[in-house]
């Protein structure tokens, strides 16, 4: 990777429940103040809170520009319904969609539906990913001129235009075609956390962003590396993937020096890597990890998003715009374009040569 590469940062807006919206409305504006690419908004089957996808689309319409991405757990969860719902966040926020899928690995998880036992996280991974694969085929099942909305003659669609999926997965079937108008951006983007494990081979195969976790530039380059050829198997362009290191950071401390390297950091609860210091060191580091080649960039996730998201906004990354490392503005206005990805073509259009 060129070490002029544009820098793709993002942050998470989780923490503790809240349940009134402007919590959620005021961190998301304050990211978009700093032209981050998105935001992430965590959930879980296992903790109480709000739904961030439906949170995400309360905040959708008070901000602009940043894009928006909620965890959506595909287990005990309807594909056609995940496709749906990530759609209709795509059009309420005119093209910042994007949805970060994870799996729910326990029996405790699984009461609370009662439609099945809990299974190994290899099998969910692939459930996943069989998610986003049906997922993006309901998203292409509605050509984008699909839409005629011709009063005179009463015809709102031309039928030849859309397309059945007909896909049979190991755990379930979608015929198609949606019920939602294909996204503004043709497909919502895919987050995959694909560090190892079960999930590596769906980050490889479907998402559009894969988060690692790493605690040296070295180690970072290596997994880019290879989670690129991973994806090269599976017949995709490795320049179409984002490889953003997810840094967990704690900048109480206000501008004290890190930990010596990332290895002394304390390990979180739920794993990963974890910075500590000041937002002057923490762009030092993304600068010298992102010049190194290492990496796309950084997803951050904020000790405590109140305190720590304002220190990463208007200290680390008003340096490193200061330094012409991070943009000051929004190129476009997706979250695909933020990221320098292209809109994907249909896949029955151009089937049929529509294209």
């Amino acid at each position: 990777m060129s070490a002029t590469t544009a820098l793709h940062l993002a942050a998470e807006i989780g923490g503790p429940p809240h349940y009134d919206a402007p919590h959620y409305v005021e961190l998301a504006r304050l990211a978009e103040r700093g032209s981050l690419d998105f935001v992430t908004l965590g959930d879980s089957f296992a903790r109480p809170g709000l739904d961030a996808l439906a949170v995400l689309s309360r905040v959708a319409p008070a901000t602009r520009r940043i894009g928006l991405v909620p965890t959506v757990t595909t287990t005990h969860t309807e594909p056609f319904h995940v496709s749906s719902a990530v759609a209709t966040l795509d059009w309420v926020s005119r093209g910042r969609a994007g949805w970060s899928a994870e799996v729910s690995t326990t029996e405790a998880e699984a009461r609370l539906f009662g439609r099945r036992s809990a299974a190994p996280a290899a099998e969910l991974w692939r459930e996943a990913g069989e998610t986003a694969d049906v997922g993006a085929r309901l998203w292409d099942s509605w050509e984008d001129d699909a839409e005629i909305r011709d009063v005179a003659t009463g015809r709102f669609i031309d039928r030849d235009k859309l397309h059945y999926v007909d896909f049979e997965g190991a755990t379930f079937t979608v015929r198609g075609p949606a019920i939602v108008p294909r996204p503004p951006q043709g497909h919502p983007v895919t987050v995959i956390d694909g560090t190892g494990g079960p999930s590596q081979e769906a980050a490889a195969r479907h998402a559009d962003v894969v988060l690692v976790r790493a605690t040296a530039p070295e180690q970072a380059a290596g997994i880019r590396d290879d989670v690129r050829r991973r994806a090269a198997a599976y017949g995709r362009d490795p320049d179409t993937l984002r490889v953003l290191v997810a840094l967990t950071v704690d900048l109480g401390d206000a501008e004290t020096a890190p930990e010596p390297g990332l290895e002394s950091g304390p390990p979180l609860a739920a794993g990963g890597s974890y910075y500590r210091g000041g937002p002057v060191d923490l762009a030092e580091l993304i600068a010298r990890w992102h010049r190194a080649g290492a990496v796309d960039g950084f997803h951050l996730t904020p000790i405590t998003p109140e305190r720590d998201l304002e220190r990463i906004v208007n200290g680390t990354v008003a340096l490193l715009q200061h330094r012409s490392l991070f943009r000051t503005f929004y190129p476009g206005g997706t979250l695909r374009e933020h990221l320098g990805l292209a809109r994907p073509a249909n896949r029955y259009a151009l089937a049929e040569g529509r294209a």
